[in-house]
């Protein structure tokens, strides 16, 4: 997967380089902003329960 985003990406390889770390940093974004807060209220992180 990351050969072919490396061949499909245009320039040399500082060009390249650059182009992925900011497509990294985009999926990271959209993670973080979007992915995550709609995800968040399905996941049981708040039932913690403690048995004794």
């Amino acid at each position: 997967m990351y050969v072919w985003i490396w061949r499909h990406l245009p320039g040399g390889t500082a060009s390249r380089a650059l182009l992925s770390l900011l497509l990294v940093l985009a999926v990271a974004a959209l993670l973080l902003f979007v992915v995550f807060p709609w995800v968040e209220p399905t996941l049981p992180f708040n039932d913690v329960t403690v048995d004794g």
